[in-house]
């Protein structure tokens, strides 16, 4: 176990000298000999330039290639990031997993970052969308998910992720996240249930089609919004972006009106998909302010009862949610990673809100974060009975359950690095067993090659 720690903790190492030992102006962007704009209509797209194979190989036996694209091709760059880039790769005695690291640790940067400016403010007035007099204020970076010219919420924040502590440090970095947060901070409030979304206006970049046949409600506009599924995980990793933000650097400099006001839609939201399928009162049916139904033949990618999805029970403190971070639809609508995620980000935030004086939305926030905490003990706790008392995947109130777990974050497995649980917890031990072998998980695959949790997209 020790051994297969040791890459990691040299990498961990490494990273932290390099923060102790810099200092901002190490990090200050060098005026370029050329204009960028000039050279970036020759660069290759990279999906294809990334199927070949480029020099430098690495000198380890694996011979692993060089696939960063070239400097002036690369969408965004950091001094700061190529600084832990040398210092990390200089400490590793493996040099193909150095190689890996080099390949993937700036491939945000690199290949995603399509648009990104400093501010301070964009009027945007456009004919082409929905918007009317909305503003982007302020810092905005537009993050695509890779291979599609779209942002999505969740990704776009993992993507981020392991350039957060680095923001305090770096300005050119500080900026960049800055803006993500003001991005998001408008596609929240222009459309909460969506997931995936297209250019800003301002940016001027051509907006993409996903090519389905989707009703929804409520309606959104296509030249703002590519996919339009609820999944309660993107409103949380919009919190956790601001949240990781404010941890790294202590600035509040994203507690904006307009993000005070995503923040409000978000919390109506909550408000509204924690309604239950049938009235407590008269048990008549009363339909979700969120439907989704796509033209296909495959059930995960729509939800059934005419968009409806499977009836949830009342008085759970649960928080529905139509799709997983799979994008597959959920089969009972209360996904107990994406609440756990939720509670964990609503708490973090109510503690910035406090100590910046909001006191009564911080004491909002933290309520309901434990109404849903206190949900997932109640609701999502079950007796298996070979595992004992285990965490399900999807709950209905009605004692119903789904006993399986998901690749993506969040999920059953990660409930600790999200930190609603301690990895020591007897549950959450259990359900890790259950989730790690084939008889408890329907997606925990094996093959000559590989074994661990995999997906629906897997199979």
């Amino acid at each position: 176990m020790l051994h297969a720690l040791t890459p990691i903790l040299s990498l961990g190492l490494a990273l932290w000298t390099s923060l102790i030992n810099a200092s901002p102006s190490d990090f200050e962007q060098e005026t370029p000999l050329f204009d960028p704009d000039d050279y970036s209509r020759a660069c290759p797209d990279y999906a294809k330039y990334v199927q070949f194979k480029h020099e430098p190989l690495s000198t380890g036996p694996m011979k692993l290639p060089f696939q960063r694209p070239s400097q002036i091709c690369r969408t965004f760059s950091s001094p700061l990031v190529e600084k832990v880039i040398q210092e990390v790769t200089e400490a590793m005695v493996d040099k193909d997993l150095a190689r890996v690291f080099e390949n993937a640790f700036p491939n945000t940067l690199d290949t995603t970052i399509r648009w990104h400016i400093d501010g301070p403010t964009v009027d945007v007035k456009s004919k082409e969308t929905a918007l009317g007099k909305a503003k982007w204020t302020g810092a905005q970076s537009f993050v695509v998910t890779g291979d599609i010219n779209a942002e999505w919420l969740r990704d776009s924040t993992n993507q981020l992720l392991q350039y957060q502590p680095l923001a305090k440090k770096d300005l050119g970095i500080f900026n960049l996240i800055l803006g993500a947060i003001n991005t998001q901070t408008e596609y929240v409030i222009e459309s909460p249930y969506c997931n995936a979304f297209q250019p800003p206006p301002a940016s001027h970049l051509a907006a993409s089609a996903n090519g389905q046949k989707d009703q929804v409600h409520p309606n959104y506009e296509p030249s703002f919004v590519f996919e339009c599924k609820y999944e309660l995980d993107s409103l949380a990793h919009f919190l956790s972006l601001a949240n990781s933000f404010h941890n790294n650097t202590g600035s509040l400099e994203f507690l904006t009106p307009r993000w005070l006001k995503a923040l409000g839609t978000v919390m109506t939201v909550i408000d509204q998909q924690s309604q239950s399928t049938f009235n407590s009162e008269t048990g008549k049916f009363e339909k979700n302010v969120y439907t989704f139904s796509r033209q296909t033949d495959q059930g995960t990618e729509t939800l059934p009862l005419n968009g409806v999805g499977n009836p949830l029970n009342y008085g759970t403190g649960l928080i529905r949610s139509a799709f997983r971070p799979s994008d597959d639809a959920t089969i009972l609508g209360f996904l107990i990673p994406a609440n756990a995620q939720m509670a964990v980000e609503l708490k973090r935030t109510a503690k910035i809100l406090m100590a910046a004086k909001y006191t009564e939305l911080a004491h909002n926030l933290e309520k309901r974060a434990q109404t849903m905490m206190d949900g997932i003990w109640e609701h999502g706790v079950f007796n298996h009975k070979k595992y004992g008392q285990v965490f399900a995947y999807e709950v209905d109130g009605y004692g119903s359950q789904i006993l399986m777990d998901d690749a993506n974050v969040p999920s059953l497995l990660s409930l600790p690095l999200l930190g609603f649980v301690d990895a020591s917890n007897p549950i959450y031990q259990n359900t890790r067993k259950m989730l790690l072998e084939k008889s408890g998980n329907p997606y925990y695959l094996e093959g000559s090659e590989f074994h661990g949790i995999g997906g629906m997209l897997a199979l």
